[in-house]
């Protein structure tokens, strides 16, 4: 039992959780981009039927949210979050049974259901543990995951061809990593309230800023009524769909544009994902700085994703450019303006609203930003198949100015990124 006069960290412990959980979702998405131009020799796939399987995932992972994050907050994070890794991981495991894109495609429909809940489930806890001063760093440190664990990937993919020659074993290895978290999580994880980790003054440091609004309930289908939604959901609208872009054809632009083969994209993407994992962290360090500085969250927040959104401009060269590493980099850059924009766009939702309802608020917009997903990844199947290399400059085009056009219509919609009214809250919940 921790002494109760010094106060304990035990919440960081639990972000490492969400990090690994993260890890083990984008292990689990960019396999398929690394291993496409491999797949594609033994399977004979198209770039629109390539599209077909990216469109699949974003089917199920939109659809998901709209009940996945009710039952996160109806059976509670430990639950709901137990619940959802069981699917993923098994649906990971049936990628090995896949025989042809429609196999495939199957295979990422159960994937997209489990991980959809990644992303609802970690917020809310983040809200769970942590003041609101914190929360921003803390997203950014979970979300390194997803940077983590495409660094993981290309490093541990060749070993696992070198070794036993098949790439049905990576989704073994996936499998692996899902039972340990599943593990880890029936052990370490509790609300403050109950866990035996943490102390008197850390349950206190944690909870002191926070509203008892545990008894409001409110419906999912209520919350689009409050433009306070709107800001968290069209923030990831407009910002997802690049994400998705670099996750699932960046390996496959590297391999087209430069020749890079499997073993050869190691670097390229170690060095994109690393750099992205450190501008998660800045975004979120940076507005929380500006916070504990006094500054209001409604500043706080967009001036740091003002910068991010202009870091991000220099993409849409890419496509123009002849060199290898120049491109790496600003595609790095990118990733890492990225980051620094999901980190802060997570937590506004838990600035604007309760604990209780996070989860349901995060699902909704995740299920707005990955139907505009499902759109971009049809529409960039069709342009790559019909233009080949060259069609890269769209997409590269789009995503250059996604994140100053979210902005500037979160500023509309919200200008002072006011919280949602308690009587409010309770109206609805009735």
């Amino acid at each position: 039992m921790p002494k109760s006069n010094q106060k304990t960290n035990f919440r960081w412990v639990i972000v490492a959780l969400l990090f690994y959980s993260t890890t083990i979702v984008y292990f689990d998405r960019v396999v398929l981009g690394i291993l496409a131009p491999f797949i594609t020799e033994e399977i004979g796939w198209s770039e629109q039927e390539y599209g077909y399987v990216v469109f699949a995932f974003q089917l199920t992972y939109a659809i998901g949210p709209l009940f996945i994050g009710y039952v996160i907050d109806r059976l509670g994070t430990r639950r709901g979050f137990l619940l959802a890794v069981v699917v993923w991981a098994l649906a990971s495991l049936s990628h090995v049974a896949a025989r042809s894109w429609i196999g495939f495609a199957i295979a990422r429909l159960g994937l997209g259901i489990g991980q959809s809940a990644n992303f609802p489930a970690s917020i809310k806890t983040v809200a769970e543990w942590f003041p609101q001063k914190e929360r921003a760093y803390a997203t950014g440190v979970f979300n390194g995951g997803s940077n983590i664990g495409q660094v993981i990937a290309p490093l541990l993919i060749p070993v696992v061809l070198y070794f036993f020659g098949s790439w049905q074993y990576v989704f073994f290895v996936s499998l692996i990593f899902s039972a340990i978290w599943l593990v880890l999580w029936l052990i370490l994880f509790k609300s403050p309230q109950e866990s035996h980790f943490v102390n008197s003054a850390e349950r206190e440091y944690i909870l002191g800023d926070s509203v008892d609004l545990e008894t409001i309930k409110v419906p999912w289908k209520n919350l689009v009524k409050y433009r306070q939604t709107w800001v968290v959901a069209l923030g990831k609208l407009f910002a997802d769909p690049v994400w998705y872009f670099y996750l699932f054809w960046g390996a496959k632009f590297l391999n087209a544009r430069f020749g890079v083969e499997l073993k050869g994209l190691a670097l390229p993407l170690v060095i994109i994902y690393v750099v992205a994992w450190g501008g998660g962290m800045a975004g979120g360090a940076v507005s929380s700085y500006f916070l504990k500085k006094g500054k209001s969250t409604n500043f706080s927040r967009k001036i740091t994703m003002l910068g991010t959104a202009l870091l991000v401009l220099p993409v849409m060269l890419v496509p123009f450019i002849e060199s290898l590493p120049v491109c790496v980099g600003l595609i790095a850059l990118a990733a890492a303006a990225h980051n620094s924009w999901s980190a802060n766009i997570f937590t506004v939702a838990s600035d604007l609203f309760p604990k209780k309802i996070v989860g349901s608020v995060i699902g909704f917009s995740t299920t707005v930003s990955s139907f505009a997903g499902m759109g971009t990844a049809l529409l960039i199947g069709w342009v790559l198949n019909e233009s080949g290399v060259a069609g890269y400059v769209f997409p590269f085009v789009i995503a250059a100015f996604g994140y100053l056009t979210g902005l500037l219509v979160i500023h509309l919609i919200s200008p002072g990124l006011k919280p949602v009214s308690v009587s409010s809250l309770s109206e609805q919940s009735q």
